[in-house]
C-alpha cells in the first residue's frame, strides 16, 4: 500500500446514531472548531493554513462548494470561507490517497457494498485505472491508452447520439467550453448536467417570464433590500456565507421572511464567528417571520400573496403596485389579475397548511417593502409545479416593479460553484441556435441542431440501450440522479463509462461493462499544464465571473487538468487534423478564453476582464436596463392553475434534503449538528402527531415505500423515525439515501427536473434481517435532553 494510506476508515453503523435537540442558531464557536479540526486532520496544519487563506481570495481559488458570490475585493476578510467550504477543501486536499494497489486489493463487488461516505474517505485518486470488459477489478492504465480506448469506442458507435457527455457544476468555464465543443464537434447535443436535477425549473421559468434564465440581483442588492424573502432554502447548511450577507442586510434595516416546511437554524439566529457579537452568542436574529408551509404549498401561497397585494392596492386606490412599471415593462397583467381573483381560499389553506391570517402577515411584509429580493433554492425547484411556482414569484415581483431596481430582484441561489457558468459556456442539451451559429462561424464545422438528452432522458437511453457511452466530467451521477435502482442498472448497461474525478464514489462501482476512472487536478491545486502556471474562471450565482488559481502541489504527478483531459479525449477521438486547435487550448488556457470571447454572448474581451480584481459581471438586460428579451419584448405575467397533491390517507409527502455534514452527494461526516443528528444518516423526520396517527413511536425503525401514479412502488429500508417540527402530513429524509424513492418519470412540468421534494410515501415496519441490522440501541426519545451538545466525531 502507498505510504499515504492511513488507518482504515470505518463505514457508517446506524446502530451508533444519536439524536439530540435541534439547534436554534447557526455557526458560532462550534463552526470554527469543526472547520479547524477537519482541515488539520485531513491536510496537516501548514497545508490547511495555506489553502484556507487563499480560499475565495482575489489571488486565490474559488470554493468547490456553493455558488454564493464573493464580496467586493476591498471588503473581503482574510478568512473568506464557511464551515462547509473548509470541509470541501479538506475533502479535496486530503493527504490520504487511493493508489493503484487499492484496486488490486478491493474488487468492484466489494466496493459496491460500501456507502458513498466510506468510498469518498478513502482519499484522492492519483492514477488512471481501467475496468477491462466485465473484469472484477480496476487496474492501472496509462493516460495514452485510456484516451485511445475512449477514442476507439466513440468512433465505433453507430451514431454520435449514442454518447452522453455529463457535467458537474464544479467544472471550470474553460473546461466546460472545451467539453461542449468536443461533444458538438463529435456530433451530439447530449450534454446533461447537474442543473437538470436542481435549478432547471428556474432556468425554464425565468427564460419564459423575463427572457433570461438567471437571477437579476447583485450582492449589493441583498445589502440594500427592504425585504428578503427566502423560500425553500436552508442557507445555514447549503450556502452558509449567505448568512453574513443577511446579517449586513438586517443591520441596514431589512426584514426577512422565511418560507420553509422546517424551521432551519440558519434562518433563526446567526452567530457570526468573525464578530465579537457572534462569538459571545448574542448573534443576529434573522427571520422576522417564518411561515411553515406544507410541502408543495408554495404555488398556492404566492398566488394568495398576489391576490392580497392586488386587493390592497385597490382598497388604497393605488400605492401598492407599481402601475407605471406594469404598463411600460410587462404584458399579460389583465389575464393574470382576472385569473387570480378566482382563487379558492379553502384550497389555499389546504395546500399551504396555513390559515388566512398567517398568510396575510407575510403579504403585509411585501406590501410594506419598497424593495424586495426573492430568494429560492431546491425546496422550490423539485416539484411537479416548480416552473409555475417560480413564475408566481416573478408575478409578485413584477407587481411591485422589483426587477431592475436597487435592492430588489429575483435571486435563485445555485447549489454548486460553477453550475451557472457551465450553462453560460454552452453545457445545455437545448442550446440556442445563435450559440451553435457562433460555433460554426468560429470553427467552420456544422454543429448538430437537434436537442440532446437531459439527465432524465439520458438515464432512459442508457436503460433502453439507445445510449452506450457515458462520460462524466466530475460529480457522482449515480448517487445524484433519481430512481437509484433504475439509474444503477442503466449505468451498468453501458458499453463504456468514463469518470473524470478527484475522489472515489458510487459512479465508479456501478459502472459500464468497461470503465475508466481518470484522476483530475482539484481547484485547490496548482495547474502547470503546458509548463506554465494556468488559471481558470468560474461564474457565481449572481453572474459574476472571476479567476481561480490553486496554491497547493498536486496530490500526484499523474493528475491532469480537466482542460488537458478534454483536449486529449478530443484528439484521440477526432484526430489531430481538426478545425479546433486542441493542442493550443491545452498548452495555454488563454487561448480557450479568447475563443470564449468570440462565441459566448456577453463575454467580449473575456481574458482581459478577468484580469480585473474580482473579475466582471455578465450583462443581464432586465437587471441592467429593464429590457426583457421575451417573445413579447416585455416581462410576462403568467397565470397558472392551482392544484393540490392528493396524498392518500395514511401517507406522507416526503422531501429530500442535505445534512449539515454533506455537500450534494459528498458526505463529509455524520453530524447534522443543527437538526440534532449525529453518527448516522438513515432518519426520517416526521411530526409527532403523524407518528402517533400512523401507529409508530419516536425512534422506531421503518421502511419507506414510495407510491407513484402508475401503481409502482419503490422501497428504501431501515430508517429511524425522528420526531421533528414539520407540518402535519410532511416528512423529510437525507439524500442520496432517499433517492431510490423518486420515480424516474416523476418530473416537473416544463423542465423535466426530478421531483425529489414531493414524493408520496408510507411507513412500514422493517422487513427482513437486513432492515433491522442497522437499527436498535441508539440513544433517542426520552434521552434527548440529556445528551451532550458536543457531537462525537466519527472519523478517528
Amino acid at each position: 500500500m502507498s505510504k499515504n494510506r492511513k488507518s482504515p476508515i470505518k463505514d457508517i453503523d446506524e446502530k451508533e446514531l444519536w439524536v439530540r435537540h435541534p439547534k436554534d442558531y447557526a455557526v458560532g464557536i462550534p463552526g470554527i472548531a469543526v472547520s479547524l479540526k477537519r482541515t488539520v486532520a485531513s491536510m496537516g496544519p501548514l497545508r490547511a493554513a495555506r489553502s484556507l487563506l487563499k480560499l475565495n481570495q482575489v489571488d486565490g481559488f474559488d470554493c468547490q462548494g456553493c455558488a454564493w458570490p464573493d464580496p467586493a475585493p476591498e471588503h473581503r476578510k482574510s478568512a473568506e470561507f464557511c464551515e462547509n467550504g473548509a470541509k470541501a477543501v479538506a475533502e479535496e486536499a486530503t493527504t490520504r490517497h487511493v493508489p493503484p494497489e487499492f484496486f488490486a486489493t478491493h474488487s468492484i463487488q466489494e466496493l459496491e457494498r460500501h456507502t458513498d461516505f466510506w468510498l469518498g474517505h478513502q482519499g484522492r485518486l492519483v492514477h488512471p485505472v481501467v475496468r477491462r470488459r466485465d473484469a472484477t477489478h480496476y487496474e492501472p492504465i496509462s493516460w495514452d491508452d485510456a484516451f485511445a480506448l475512449i477514442g476507439t469506442t466513440l468512433r465505433g458507435l453507430d451514431s454520435p447520439g449514442e454518447a452522453i457527455f455529463y457535467t458537474s457544476g464544479k467544472t471550470s468555464n474553460e473546461a466546460a467550453y472545451a467539453y461542449q465543443l468536443f461533444a458538438r464537434q463529435f456530433g451530439t447535443n447530449n450534454l446533461p448536467d447537474c442543473s437538470n436535477m436542481c435549478h432547471e425549473s428556474t432556468s425554464v421559468a425565468l427564460a419564459e417570464a423575463i427572457g433570461i434564465g438567471k437571477g437579476s440581483v447583485q450582492l449589493q442588492d441583498i445589502y440594500d433590500a427592504d425585504l428578503i424573502v427566502i423560500s425553500g432554502q436552508n442557507p445555514g447548511t447549503n450556502h452558509p456565507r449567505m448568512l453574513t450577507a443577511l446579517e449586513v442586510a438586517k443591520k441596514n434595516g431589512a426584514k426577512i421572511l422565511a418560507i420553509n416546511p422546517l424551521p432551519e437554524a440558519g434562518l433563526l439566529k446567526f452567530d457570526n464567528p468573525q464578530t465579537v457579537r457572534g462569538l459571545s452568542g448574542v448573534g443576529t436574529h434573522l427571520a422576522d417571520l417564518h411561515l411553515p408551509v406544507r410541502i408543495n404549498g408554495d404555488l398556492a401561497l404566492w398566488q394568495a400573496f398576489g391576490l392580497l397585494l392586488l386587493e390592497e392596492d385597490e382598497r388604497r386606490g393605488g400605492g401598492v403596485l407599481d402601475r407605471d412599471f406594469i404598463v411600460q415593462h410587462t404584458s399579460g397583467f389583465d389575464d393574470w389579475a382576472k385569473e387570480i381573483r378566482t382563487l379558492d381560499w379553502g384550497l389555499v389553506e389546504r395546500a399551504t397548511g396555513l390559515d388566512r391570517a398567517e398568510i396575510a402577515r407575510g403579504a403585509r411584509m411585501l406590501i410594506d417593502s419598497g424593495a424586495t429580493v426573492h430568494c429560492w433554492a431546491m425546496g422550490i425547484t423539485q416539484h411537479r409545479n416548480a416552473v409555475a411556482t417560480i413564475k408566481e414569484f416573478t408575478n409578485v415581483a413584477l407587481l411591485q416593479g422589483n426587477i431592475g431596481r436597487p435592492g430588489a430582484g429575483l435571486c435563485p441561489v445555485r447549489g454548486h460553484s460553477n453550475v451557472q457558468g457551465d450553462r453560460t459556456m454552452g453545457i445545455w442539451e437545448k442550446v440556442p441556435k445563435h450559440f451553435l451559429d457562433a460555433l460554426q462561424q468560429e470553427y467552420g464545422f456544422e454543429p448538430p441542431q437537434e436537442n440532446g438528452l437531459d439527465t432524465v432522458d439520458s438515464i432512459r437511453a442508457l436503460r433502453d440501450g439507445t445510449a452506450k457511452v457515458f462520460v462524466g466530467m466530475g460529480g457522482n451521477f449515480v448517487s445524484a440522479a433519481p430512481d437509484t435502482v433504475v439509474t444503477e442498472k442503466a449505468m451498468q448497461n453501458a458499453e463504456l463509462t468514463v469518470m473524470v474525478s478527484t475522489k472515489l464514489n458510487r459512479s465508479h462501482v456501478r459502472c459500464g461493462h468497461s470503465a475508466l476512472i481518470l484522476p483530475a487536478l482539484g481547484r485547490s491545486e496548482r495547474d502547470r499544464t503546458g509548463g506554465i502556471d494556468q488559471r481558470v474562471t468560474v461564474e457565481d450565482s449572481m453572474s459574476a465571473v472571476h479567476a481561480s488559481r490553486g496554491p497547493l502541489e498536486p496530490a500526484s504527478e499523474h493528475l491532469r487538468s480537466e482542460v488537458d483531459i478534454i483536449a486529449s479525449m478530443a484528439q484521440a477521438t477526432l484526430g489531430h487534423d481538426t478545425s479546433v486547435p486542441w493542442s493550443d487550448y491545452r498548452a495555454d488556457y488563454t487561448n480557450v478564453r479568447r475563443a470564449i470571447s468570440h462565441v459566448v454572448p456577453g463575454c467580449a474581451s473575456y481574458d482581459e476582464k478577468v484580469d480585473r480584481p474580482g473579475g466582471f459581471v455578465l450583462p443581464h438586460p432586465p437587471r441592467d436596463s429593464r429590457e426583457f428579451p421575451t417573445k413579447t419584448g416585455k416581462a410576462i405575467f403568467t397565470p397558472s392553475p392551482l392544484a393540490v397533491i392528493d396524498v392518500p390517507e395514511g401517507r406522507l409527502l416526503l422531501q429530500s434534503l442535505r445534512s449539515h455534514d454533506q455537500f450534494n452527494t459528498t458526505i463529509y461526516g455524520l453530524d447534522d449538528r443543527y437538526r440534532g443528528i449525529s453518527r448516522g444518516r438513515r432518519v426520517v423526520f416526521v411530526h409527532r402527531d403523524d407518528i402517533t396517527a400512523l401507529g409508530f413511536e419516536n425512534g422506531d425503525m421503518v421502511d419507506l415505500v414510495s407510491e407513484w401514479d402508475d401503481g409502482t412502488e419503490r422501497s428504501a429500508p431501515s430508517f429511524r423515525i425522528v420526531e421533528y417540527d414539520t407540518p402535519r402530513g410532511c416528512a423529510a429524509a437525507y439524500y442520496p439515501e432517499a433517492n431510490p424513492l423518486v420515480p424516474l418519470d416523476s418530473t416537473a412540468r416544463g423542465s423535466n427536473c426530478p421531483t425529489s421534494k414531493s414524493v408520496v410515501i408510507r411507513l412500514e415496519p422493517p422487513s427482513g434481517d437486513d432492515a433491522t441490522s442497522e437499527g436498535g440501541g441508539a440513544p433517542i426519545g426520552s434521552d434527548l435532553g440529556h445528551k451532550s451538545d458536543v457531537a462525537p466525531e466519527h472519523l478517528s
